[in-house]
């Protein structure tokens, strides 16, 4: 049903220096971080890597022990939202309850991810565009994957217990309402906090991709 032989973002594509992985994992999340922090603040093209070393409290020589560009720590974001994402959702569906409810904690974990991580996810979107070819396709093939992540999930679950059945039309639409509903609360949270909390949002949302199915 999902498209086969993807290969989403992974920050193992990033050569490092640094044998021991356990420490890159942590400096690596200290650097991009710093990255998105400071875009935020002073916008991409204006942040360079030694405002970056700095805030991640590196030198920059020992930046580029960990990576070899900015296009690289880009690239790192998108592979941090995509784990974030995988690791909430598989969580969620790895319960014993009833498959209503499995769903419904999934969509609420990847909500509260997204909500998380909006910055991440606002930066993404921003400068995917300024990647090179080989990091902008791996970032487009993840935030597909991540719509995947709901649409393997609706297979499983279609058909059992109280779950209906649903064909792959229908889990394919109902797996990227939900992804492009979660970044909506990335996008518009300046505007839907007037109106709603997060919680509130997710109990919402979750009442009409439910209302798609049942």
């Amino acid at each position: 049903m999902a498209r086969q032989n993807v290969h989403p973002a992974s920050s193992a594509d990033v050569p490092t220096q640094i044998k021991n992985e356990k420490l890159v994992r942590e400096r690596r999340r200290q650097i991009i971080d710093a990255t998105v922090k400071l875009s935020v603040e002073h916008g991409y093209h204006n942040t360079t890597t030694r405002m970056i070393a700095k805030a991640a409290g590196f030198s920059i020589g020992s930046l580029y022990e960990y990576v070899s560009s900015k296009e690289d720590l880009l690239y790192l974001v998108c592979s941090a939202i995509h784990e974030e994402v995988q690791n909430a959702v598989e969580d969620a569906l790895s319960g014993g309850i009833c498959k209503k409810a499995q769903l419904a904690g999934a969509i609420r974990q990847y909500f509260i991810v997204c909500d998380k991580m909006t910055d991440y996810i606002l930066l993404m979107y921003q400068v995917t565009q300024f990647l090179p070819d080989k990091w902008k396709k791996k970032v487009l093939e993840t935030e597909l994957d991540i719509s995947d992540t709901f649409v393997r999930a609706l297979a499983r679950l279609s058909g059992k217990n109280d779950f209906p059945h649903l064909d792959e039309k229908t889990c394919s639409l109902v797996g990227h309402n939900i992804s492009v509903l979660g970044h909506m609360w990335a996008f518009r949270r300046w505007y839907l906090k007037k109106n709603f909390t997060l919680d509130q949002y997710i109990c919402t949302q979750t009442d009409f991709i439910l209302g798609l199915i049942y």
